[in-house]
């Protein structure tokens, strides 16, 4: 994953009381995923027209914490986003072909520590906890988001739970939107409402391809946060409850990596348009919907 490499630790405080009151509540909602992807398919997607059109398109470089940085191509939609990258545009592990992750992020301030209270019952009595910063070219870390993850050690594919900090929210430089209600720390609120001018609204749906280890560290992560997660032929499983359904298939690493993301659109639309990316397609319409397979 991007996230535990080079990282400082916090301590996320107040856990067990604040759990008191949401044991019955959802936690995490989908936030974003990524792919790392050949060079070709990378390349494509970075200069395409057509997803400038399709979606709110752009490219980043992001310095996190430690001086970290990682270049990414990002659809951003209403609440949800995707993150992509080509092999060698994160360093190190994380920048392998195959190589994906998903964030999954809370809607209130302090669910981040309810969720930390309910992995021991599922069966991680460590969790890791984490602090990601962000420069804005200053020079001075601020910090972003704190995070929670069931292990630092993954073979290509790592989910964290993550709750942005008041610090970022309330940095102009930032561009958040203002809060919807007492404690606003939700997609929504982090991305701004330029996908309205693009067909791209949300991600519905991802499909990734995950070993067998890394498929067992992520299922009690997604349990404690809320989803209800189900068995899929083959030893998989799919998670819901969370805004976007989420598909895990269990293979070998040579065929890990994201697979698939499903998108809903701000409007239907009566055509079926195909676009070739490199080595994945990006099928549009018929309809309010739109499906990528890579």
């Amino acid at each position: 994953m991007i996230l535990p490499v080079a990282l400082t630790v916090t301590a996320l405080t107040g856990a067990v009381q604040h759990a008191a009151a949401t044991t019955d509540r959802q936690l995490l909602f989908y936030n974003h995923s990524y792919g790392v992807f050949d060079r070709e398919t990378a390349d494509a997607i970075e200069h395409s027209d057509y997803l400038r059109e399709f979606a709110n398109f752009n490219l980043r470089t992001t310095t996190g914490a430690g001086g970290q940085t990682w270049t990414g191509r990002y659809l951003m939609g209403r609440e949800t986003y995707l993150e992509l990258f080509g092999v060698g545009d994160i360093p190190g592990q994380d920048g392998t072909l195959g190589s994906a992750g998903l964030g999954l992020g809370t809607e209130h301030d302090g669910d981040i520590e309810a969720v930390e209270s309910r992995l021991p019952a599922e069966g991680v009595p460590n969790p890791v906890e984490f602090l990601q910063t962000r420069d804005f070219g200053d020079g001075i870390p601020v910090p972003w988001f704190d995070a929670v993850l069931t292990t630092e050690q993954y073979d290509a594919f790592g989910a964290w739970g993550m709750e942005y900090r008041p610090e970022y929210l309330a940095d102009p430089r930032s561009n958040v939107e203002p809060a919807s209600y007492p404690g606003d720390v939700s997609g929504e609120r982090y991305l701004n409402d330029a996908y309205k001018d693009h067909l791209m609204r949300d991600v519905a749906g991802v499909r990734i391809a995950v070993t067998e280890g890394d498929l067992a560290d992520t299922v009690p992560l997604l349990r404690a946060g809320g989803f209800a997660v189900r068995p899929t032929p083959g030893g998989g499983v799919v998670a819901v409850r969370g805004g976007t359904t989420i598909r895990f298939d269990k293979v070998t690493r040579a065929d890990a990596g994201m697979k698939q993301v499903e998108f809903t659109l701000n409007r239907a639309v009566p055509y079926r348009h195909a676009e070739q990316l490199g080595n994945s397609t990006l099928v549009v319409g018929p309809g309010a919907h739109a499906v990528w397979t890579f």
